[in-house]
């Protein structure tokens, strides 16, 4: 069973979550039906990954009932005016076939528009709605973040930032903290640059005779990340969740937080200067 965290609004959030971007087609709907079958019982995905469709799909084929799976999609940059984000997120139901989302995101503050704090307001009110359970954001900022809460008075409850042990952003960490925000991450493992051969990681792994990618997984289970990998084999969806019948030390969390670099991001995505829309 699934740990879960309670979240400043009263909801809770497995510890940790599925990945579907870029699970597509029947061979996507396969592998998220997968997931949910090894026990997954988030699901993120967003309109910029085209597949919500897909995601409601498996959630049909899976026959968990409704109330068992939360889903997150997310409001991408050129849905940011207020009305357009109401329009974008009863899309997003349509093409999830879902009468609501458990959790909607913006996708990426897209600054230089300067219009994520109407979509953040437009969130409030797809809540207040019921269209939407929790409402949160993702890749914001401390500025982003201090700003849709000066001026609305609505914290988010979760923000989706990228995080692995290159770049583990103890900063945001522990502003998410002060604001009593959950941490999100995306691309937990790294991706390309996946730490498996670092020593700290190779370590742990031989320590607890469990694989590179699960004490990776579960490094962020330590600092109270929520990890959100993707996985379209089946055995590896279960290796990924299989996270929570062990635990790292706090050296070993040291060790492979302190792995992190400057330079540690997968791709210039510094949210003051990248515009995803």
């Amino acid at each position: 069973m699934t740990p879960t965290y309670s979240l400043s609004d009263g909801t809770t959030l497995p510890a940790i979550g599925f990945g579907t971007y870029p699970l597509k087609g029947s061979e996507g709907v396969e592998a998220i039906t997968s997931a949910l079958g090894s026990g997954y019982r988030l699901l993120d995905t967003a309109v910029n990954y085209e597949n919500e469709t897909e995601v409601g799909e498996a959630l049909r084929a899976s026959g968990l009932p409704r109330d068992q799976v939360q889903i997150c999609s997310k409001i991408p940059g050129r849905h940011h005016a207020y009305d357009d984000a109401i329009a974008s997120t009863k899309d997003s139901l349509r093409r999830l076939g879902l009468d609501h989302l458990d959790l909607h995101l913006i996708h990426w503050p897209n600054p230089s528009r300067d219009l994520y704090v109407e979509a953040w307001q437009a969130l409030i009110e797809l809540q207040r709605q019921g269209l939407v359970r929790s409402i949160g954001v993702s890749n914001f900022t401390e500025a982003h973040l201090r700003r849709i809460i000066a001026e609305t008075g609505v914290a988010p409850v979760v923000n989706q930032i990228e995080l692995h042990p290159l770049f583990p952003q103890a900063a945001m960490r522990a502003v998410h903290e002060e604001l009593g925000i959950r941490t999100e991450a995306w691309s937990p493992m790294g991706k390309r640059q996946g730490q498996y051969d670092a020593p700290p990681v190779v370590a742990a792994s031989q320590r607890l005779g469990v694989t590179p990618g699960q004490v990776i997984l579960r490094w962020h289970v330590e600092i109270g990340s929520i990890p959100i990998p993707k996985s379209a084999t089946p055995s590896r969806q279960v290796e990924n969740l299989s996270i929570f019948d062990f635990t790292l030390t706090a050296d070993e969390v040291a060790a492979i937080s302190a792995l992190g670099r400057p330079d540690g991001r997968l791709f210039d995505g510094d949210p003051d200067t990248h515009e995803e829309l």
